[in-house]
């Protein structure tokens, strides 16, 4: 049985927020700017900022390849007033049940102009009850994966990232001392070196809202704008049937830099595009 397709025109990616105009289907894209650099491309499932929707589409099929029971939902919408079409979102989810894991991934994306480009991932596993894993097996295969993370408690593990590496505020966290941390409250202290001097936003208070307001990109850039970090990866362990197992993890990568970079860039093509020799622009005859 075919896995149920679900495509609905949403205003979805930085171009969304910008007016429409009409735009050639030959785009030159523009690579938009990112925080993550060198060997520094954090990734969820081998989907990173550094993917577009092809890519990604082609990833999540072979993930759920076989899963009948499959939810897709993409995304589209065109970039200007009649312009060319391109995937803004994808979204592919597999309900849980008693003997089965339930997964969820989320993927939205930059418009042509911005190359399509992958700027807020999310997935969300609910374990069934007789296959939650142990809290510290999870700490250690993210920490294995990701590296030390920048603060550890109110069940996360955030990676911040600012000019090109991972911040530190003085915690250095080994597996231990993470499984420790993880369910107590942030460390105020280590909140406020991370936030530094500055008065901008928090990136743990963004990546949060993030994930509620992945389908509002205009609501995404503003706060974007305003976050004290250039990308976010965050990993929420909640406990399951006992304190020492998860029954639901949620990774979740923003790349800030790379969200603000876009809209700036979509802005630029759509404002070329209302001047590309559409309109009329004939100079009264001398009389």
């Amino acid at each position: 049985m075919p896995r149920p397709v679900l495509v609905s025109m949403l205003a979805m990616g930085a171009a969304s927020l910008l007016p429409a105009v009409s735009l050639a289907d030959d785009i030159k894209a523009k690579m938009p700017e990112t925080a993550f650099s060198g060997k520094l491309h954090p990734d969820i499932l081998g989907i990173s900022t550094e993917s577009n929707a092809e890519s990604t589409r082609a990833i999540l099929d072979s993930l759920f390849k076989g899963r009948t029971d499959t939810k897709t939902d993409i995304q589209q919408q065109k970039f200007g007033n009649g312009g060319t079409s391109y995937v803004a979102a994808l979204n592919f989810s597999l309900a849980a049940g008693s003997k089965q894991n339930g997964e969820a991934l989320s993927t939205s994306f930059t418009s042509p102009a911005s190359a399509n480009r992958a700027y807020f991932v999310a997935r969300n596993l609910t374990f069934a009850p007789d296959q939650q894993p142990s809290k510290a097996d999870m700490i250690k295969e993210i920490m294995d994966k990701y590296g030390v993370p920048t603060i550890v408690g109110d069940q996360h593990l955030y990676y911040i990232y600012r000019k090109g590496s991972i911040m530190s505020v003085g915690g250095k966290y080994k597996e231990a001392t993470a499984l420790e941390a993880i369910d107590k409250p942030l460390d105020p202290r280590a909140a406020v070196k991370l936030n530094g001097d500055t008065v901008r936003g928090s990136c743990v208070a963004v990546v949060k809202r993030a994930q509620a307001k992945a389908k509002e990109p205009s609501a995404m850039l503003t706060e974007a704008k305003g976050a004290n970090c250039d990308g976010v990866l965050s990993v929420q362990l909640v406990p399951g049937t006992s304190v020492d197992r998860v029954g639901i993890a949620q990774f979740t990568l923003l790349d800030v830099k790379q969200l603000v970079s876009a809209a700036a860039i979509d802005g630029a093509a759509l404002a070329a595009g209302s001047n590309d020799g559409s309109t009329p622009k004939g100079s009264a005859p001398r009389l």
